[in-house]
């Protein structure tokens, strides 16, 4: 099987393309990032038992039908992610990252391959009760231009699902923790643990501190993806993927069970990504998928990992 991964050095990719050969020993996978965020270090120490091909492109400014040509399979992970970070830029992240998902898609309809494409818990926004991918469309409130961009994009596919016979499946993460070797700071859980580790106080965003937010193990997605590709799951539907739902009270005790003690600092946020929300996975359960992540377990290893650098 050869496998293309788009956005592959990033913190979720360069876990996936490390886990890919464990389940797929006669793949070759084909590696494909821009490096805007200068993740060399995602390339080094791959596993002997991986064949690998490194591409340093833009998905939308290459020839990918060069590229795909005899794929099987392409998982896209290529996107801008810090939703935060541009709140103020919507034309920005849907001129990256609707536009990338757009050329990966119409490239894998004329070259007959498979797509997985990573979406986002966060197109569903604040809910009063816990919501499944069967939720009304009205019920769909992104809270950001990156969550608005991948409901448009989900959109997209389920359209060349229809028209086309794509065969693709749309996975909504929860907010990634665990440790990669192309791992960002950004997003709460390993924030929080930087910031604890470095002895910093942990900002957390005003209002948030006992609301829900769907969280996702970085091992439960990688083997999310594996499973997946193995049972076939390419019907054109949207599947969630989450850990546990947890408050961020939850998160900030999980922390002080290895850095302790711990000062807390509440800041304002410019969108309104903190309101609560609960998100159901049975959808993916049901076809067989059992999460095996564990919150302590991901902060433990991310927090080990950082105390080298600032012991406490």
């Amino acid at each position: 099987m050869k496998i293309v991964v788009t956005g592959a050095l990033g913190h979720i990719g360069s876990h996936v393309v490390r886990v890919l050969p464990a389940s797929f020993p006669n793949a070759d996978i084909v590696m494909i990032d821009n490096l805007m965020t200068q993740r060399f270090a995602s390339l080094f120490e791959l596993p002997a038992i991986g064949r690998y091909r490194f591409v340093e492109a833009d998905v939308r400014k290459i020839e990918l039908d060069q590229i795909l040509d005899g794929v099987q399979l392409v998982v896209h992970l290529a996107a801008i992610t810090d939703a935060a970070g541009t709140a103020d830029k919507a034309e920005m992240v849907e001129a990256n990252n609707f536009e990338a998902t757009r050329a990966v898609a119409e490239c894998c309809v004329r070259q007959g391959a498979r797509l997985i494409m990573l979406s986002s818990t966060s197109v569903y926004g604040p809910q009063s009760s816990k919501v499944s991918e069967d939720c009304a469309i009205d019920d769909l409130r992104p809270q950001s231009p990156y969550a608005a961009t991948k409901l448009k994009e989900e959109r997209l596919l389920q359209k060349l699902a229809a028209e086309t016979g794509l065969r693709c499946v749309c996975l909504r993460f929860g907010t990634i923790f665990g440790t990669s070797p192309g791992m960002r700071f950004h997003t709460a859980v390993n924030k929080f643990c930087w910031q604890a580790a470095m002895g910093q106080p942990l900002t957390v965003w005003k209002t948030a501190y006992h609301q829900v937010r769907p969280y996702l193990d970085l091992i439960d997605a990688g083997r999310a993806i594996a499973f997946a590709i193995e049972h076939d799951l390419f019907d054109g539907r949207v599947y969630n993927v989450v850990t546990l739902n947890a408050t961020v009270s939850q998160i900030v005790d999980a922390i002080r069970a290895f850095i302790d003690p711990i000062e807390v600092t509440f800041v304002d946020s410019p969108i309104m990504n903190q309101l609560s929300y609960e998100v159901a996975a049975d959808r993916i359960a049901n076809k067989g998928f059992a999460f095996t992540g564990n919150l302590l377990r991901g902060i433990g290893d991310t927090v080990a990992l950082l105390r080298a650098a600032n012991a406490r």
